[in-house]
């Protein structure tokens, strides 16, 4: 089992403190992703920057979900999916469609579809997309400012999925009955 410390407010270095405390106050506890990334400060920072900056993208919080979701799908992260499913029944995303996301099945409504499809090909191809998939995208009515956005969110889900397989972050109770065995 990997070794990385769970930070709580008292132990972590100081410049990951205010985050700490930030995190505290938005959800009542310190999330253990939080926790583990504390021992970078420049890492939590990044990740907390990062989702601030997504938050203000022009999807809705349920199309946000749905994006972080399907990015932590794909990179089978255990904490993230878990976090998200959560977060995105929260956001009002339907319980069938993050179920599909889950199981990596089509969605029915087109343009959430859209969405999750050209998500998993820009994990998937790493951002080598084709002129269709774009087309694609944007056909369903998203903008190719909304394309770059999901760049944004690959990078958000990408650094805490990482921290979550390096570290073997451990679910929190919250997200527990959205854990599932694959």
């Amino acid at each position: 089992m990997a070794d990385f410390t769970l930070h709580s407010r008292a132990t972590a270095p100081f410049a990951s403190k205010p985050f700490l405390e930030q995190a505290q106050k938005a959800v009542g506890y310190v999330p253990a992703l939080a926790a583990q990334m504390a021992e970078s400060p420049q890492l939590l920072e990044g990740y907390f920057a990062l989702s601030a900056i997504f938050a203000k993208s022009s999807f809705t919080p349920a199309e946000q979900q749905l994006v972080l979701l399907a990015v932590s799908v794909e990179h089978d992260s255990h904490y993230c999916t878990p976090a998200h499913a959560h977060r995105a029944r929260a956001a009002a995303l339907p319980e069938a469609d993050i179920r599909s996301i889950r199981d990596r099945r089509s969605l029915p409504d087109p343009r959430l579809e859209a969405l999750r499809a050209f998500t998993v090909r820009m994990v998937r191809e790493r951002g080598f997309l084709s002129d269709a998939e774009i087309a694609a995208f944007t056909a369903a009515g998203f903008t190719r400012a909304q394309a770059l956005d999901v760049v944004l969110a690959v990078g958000l889900k990408t650094l805490s999925n990482y921290v979550n397989h390096l570290a073997e972050t451990p679910l929190d109770p919250p997200f527990a009955n959205d854990a599932q065995v694959a």
